[in-house]
């Protein structure tokens, strides 16, 4: 009898021009799920169709022509439909295969899932998934009793079954992500030349409440995080290994605690890898570490991601955010002065929402001057704080379109299609200021450099390049500068 061993991890080939705007990076979920499945004697593969724009024809002649045993994909609430898309092929392609979803939306709403597409996903995934998938794969294929594996939920006598939570991993560095899996050649950075982006984390949790967002009920309030030594020997062994310049760390919060995230800056220093650093962390922070953000740059950090996401104090407070306006303010300038790349982003489309709010959203939006502005359009996904309140104004309830870029939510003062094309203006208008400030920049050819091609990158790739036809295109202005300005 054939040992059932072979495992596919897919990324479904969703597409909204977001992500893919600035460049492309692996799913670090995969490579870690991967390795601990290979330590228990699976044979694995990682097929990231998503960037590899792959359409469905080829993913259905892929999971053809390999025939895993096991078929894995993830979603976020935005990418559901295309998740449950792959598994449908490869049951259609492959009937005896056991399908398994995983996720921020599984793990949330499970039974919404396996009520209305049982018949494709044989198990849903909770939480973590490291340590539940090589358990739940080895009890399925012996034949066990499934329901002694915790984390899990699936369909039993035609009703949705969850088995009891899985504790989370205590220690983050006993994992072996499967970098060896990785087809590296898919992920570059479309602002950086001949460069090769990897995703690493360095820690996981987030105990901030913001009420649009769902990390801290995903990680129930917990915060864990690595060695500092262990974290950038991984960074020097993909550098060395295989050639990667450009590391995104995908932690929620990074540098929460000041002496290991100095530990981190001075092994970097240290270790003088001329690599590139992009991550994400909270203005409280980066004011704390005003005194040492020029070891920021020394370390390598290159591009900060700092979420503003309102423009004053009452909406701050609204959204349950910890910091106030005047300290955004300046940790963003700070950040800039440090010589690294600032982006940020500004919430746009409550039930209040209003032509004039906008307006006063986008001078705000110049006051707060970050080198990239996110205009996103509030998501009401049905696990955050916020979604009671939000669900009489919803008009679409596709999910596909849940992604910060389109407008679910009717305001009670505007149509979705006036909120659309504000948010665009505010896009228009605000880059059209940014770049002659660029165009002037002296002194740090390295951002110059960054933000100018980072702004074509996002005129050709993100889903602005589409949208801006209602407003008359991008200006052929901006482009020719850009084109003039592009080193």
């Amino acid at each position: 009898m054939k040992k059932s061993n072979k495992v596919m991890l897919i990324t479904p080939p969703y597409h909204c021009g977001v992500v893919e705007s600035a460049g492309r990076w692996p799913n670090l979920g995969f490579i870690y799920i991967a390795g601990e499945l290979e330590k228990a004697g699976f044979e694995v593969e990682i097929y990231d169709a998503m960037s590899k724009f792959h359409e469905y024809d080829q993913i259905r002649e892929h999971i053809r022509m390999e025939a895993p045993d096991f078929v894995g994909v993830t979603a976020i609430t935005a990418t559901i439909n295309d998740s449950i898309k792959v598994l449908k092929i490869a049951r259609e392609e492959l009937p005896g295969v056991t399908t398994i979803l995983g996720g921020v939306h599984a793990t949330f709403l499970y039974e919404e899932v396996l009520s209305n597409d049982g018949k494709w996903v044989d198990y849903c995934v909770l939480g973590e998934g490291e340590l539940t998938m090589p358990e739940l794969l080895d009890v399925h294929r012996k034949g066990g009793d499934v329901s002694t594996v915790p984390g899990i939920a699936y369909l039993h006598d035609g009703k949705v079954k969850q088995t009891g939570a899985r504790a989370f991993i205590a220690d983050l560095d006993s994992l072996s992500p499967a970098w060896h899996l990785v087809d590296w050649s898919d992920y570059p950075l479309y602002f950086i030349d001949n460069s090769t982006v990897a995703i690493i984390s360095s820690s996981r949790g987030c105990i901030h409440t913001c009420i649009f967002c769902s990390q801290h009920k995903f990680w129930q309030g917990s915060y864990r995080q690595r060695d500092p030594y262990k974290f950038v020997s991984e960074i020097e062994h993909l550098a060395v290994t295989y050639g990667i310049n450009v590391f995104f760390i995908a932690d929620e919060y990074p540098t929460r605690s000041r002496e290991r995230w100095e530990k981190i800056l001075d092994l970097l220093i240290e270790k003088q890898l001329g690599v590139h650093i992009l991550l994400e962390t909270c203005v409280p922070d980066i004011i704390r570490d005003q005194d040492i953000l020029h070891r920021y740059r020394k370390a390598g950090v290159l591009f900060i991601y700092l979420g503003v996401e309102a423009t004053n104090d009452r909406k701050l407070e609204e959204f349950k955010k910890e910091n106030k306006f005047e300290d955004s303010k300046k940790a963003l300038r700070l950040v800039a002065d440090a010589g690294m790349i600032v982006e940020s982003s500004l919430i746009i489309g409550t039930p209040n929402e209003t032509l004039e709010s906008i307006k006063e959203i986008l001078e705000v939006a110049y006051d707060y001057n970050s080198d990239f502005m996110h205009f996103l359009l509030l998501a009401p996904w049905p696990y955050a704080d916020m979604y009671e309140s939000l669900e009489p104004y919803i008009e679409v309830w596709d999910y596909s379109k849940y992604n910060l870029v389109e407008p679910i939510i009717k305001p009670k003062a505007m149509t979705r299609d006036q909120l659309m094309r504000a948010v665009l203006n505010c896009y228009k208008k605000y880059y059209m200021r940014k770049l002659p400030e660029w165009a002037n920049m002296k002194g740090n050819d390295l951002k110059r450099s960054c933000l100018i091609k980072g702004m074509k990158a996002i005129i050709d790739n993100s889903f602005l390049k589409d949208h801006m036809t209602g407003l008359g295109g991008m200006p052929k202005s901006v482009r020719k500068l850009i084109d003039i300005l592009e080193p």
